[in-house]
């Protein structure tokens, strides 16, 4: 079997693609295989029996099924999805989410974890006090619930690793970039924790003093940010650069690389780091390191 892609430095057979899992582009036009074994999927054409690209974009491959993820293009929403999202209307009974959608996704009141208990009955004053609990602007991380009839997904945030979101820096990056995962809630080594959700929202923060049982409904739904430090901020704000460098080469971002490629960045300044040279020179180790990894 033999899958084709055009870059100078991909894999030309699919046992490579499987180990390897590179990242590759292409672009409207190029051929991706010839082989007849396999279905072509979103963002394909078949020409004389071989499957091409209708789009620029990531070549990505289920069993026999090939398909290309646009690089820019909205969110597509898929149940269970992790999502980090920003507050853009409170309306009756429900908040408006931007999840960088073709539309805002829906948070109603009853799928949010209120003070007082999971499994208790939303009241009127709830509704009075919706404010209270989420406000325009703010950014919260979610999941994926259902979708509408309108095609509008529905979120929740019953579990208590979801919620709102404080003490960091949101970071955007394409959709496509962003790999999934079993897990999309890390605590990386340099003291930062870190959302990555699936819609190219990223959420770099410090890392809690408490665990979340032990917050109280005021410490849970606070607008106030704790105290941090400048170390912290310094920390955060290397971070994400590191992930902008990333996106900026356009790489596979999970907590793997971008440990690798903030080990890599130390020995430049922070401000320095989304120079085209110096970002360069960092992605490239990462994905050395990865490489390294991979083949052991």
């Amino acid at each position: 079997m033999e899958i084709i892609f055009n870059t100078p430095t991909a894999p030309k057979d699919t046992e490579n693609v499987e180990n390897k899992q590179n990242f590759h582009i292409v672009t409207p036009g190029e051929q991706i295989t010839s082989d007849p074994a396999f279905m072509r999927g979103h963002g394909t054409y078949t020409q004389d029996d071989v499957v091409m690209s209708s789009v620029a974009g990531v070549v990505e491959r289920v069993n026999k099924l090939i398909s290309v993820k646009p690089l820019r293009t909205r969110y597509t929403a898929e149940i269970g999805d992790v999502v980090v999202g920003r507050i853009t209307e409170v309306a009756q009974k429900r908040w408006k989410v931007d999840i960088n959608g073709k539309q805002n996704a829906i948070l109603l009141l009853s799928s949010v974890n209120l003070p007082g208990g999971v499994q208790r009955r939303k009241t009127e004053l709830d509704e009075l006090n919706m404010k209270s609990f989420f406000a325009e602007g703010d950014l919260i991380g979610a999941e994926v619930q259902a979708f509408f009839h309108d095609g509008a997904s529905s979120l929740h945030t019953r579990n208590l690793k979801y919620g709102k979101l404080r003490n960091g820096s949101l970071v955007v990056v394409p959709p496509a970039l962003v790999r999934r995962c079993k897990s999309h809630f890390y605590t990386l080594p340099c003291g930062v924790d870190l959302i990555l959700g699936l819609n190219g929202y990223i959420f770099v923060s410090k890392h809690p003093e408490k665990k979340v049982e032990e917050l109280s409904p005021e410490e849970l739904y606070s607008d106030k940010n704790e105290e941090i430090t400048f170390y912290q901020r310094s920390t955060i704000a290397r971070v994400c650069n590191c992930i902008k460098a990333l996106a900026k080469r356009y790489m596979y971002i999970n907590d793997s690389i971008i440990i690798y490629a903030y080990e890599a960045s130390l020995p430049y300044k922070i401000s320095d780091l989304l120079h085209d040279d110096i970002c360069e020179v960092i992605v490239e180790k990462a994905k050395l390191q990865i490489e390294m990894q991979q083949a052991l």
